[in-house]
């Protein structure tokens, strides 16, 4: 149970860094574009969106939330709330 919720904290951990570094992107984009805020924030984004399939993936997760893990920009998001909502055995 120990490695299941640490891997459930890691995956939140990643869900909610890839979602803010998307805002931040995001938000660049649309007001001063400033390169170093992009150049700084998309690996950011990348390793955490690499990382929340890492984590969804190495843990005991149900096949949606695993298939939803692979979704860019929302899948760490969609893969934690479908873990938590699907009890796994």
């Amino acid at each position: 149970m120990s490695g299941m919720r640490g891997e459930l904290r890691l995956l939140r951990a990643a869900a909610i860094v890839e979602a803010a570094s998307l805002l931040v992107l995001l938000v660049n984009l649309a007001t001063v574009h400033w390169e170093p805020v992009a150049s700084a924030t998309g690996p950011i984004h990348g390793c955490a969106y690499l990382l929340a399939i890492a984590a969804t993936w190495a843990g005991p997760a149900p096949t949606r939330a695993r298939l939803v893990a692979l979704i860019p920009a929302v899948g760490g998001l969609l893969a934690l709330r479908e873990t938590r909502r699907t009890p796994t055995t």
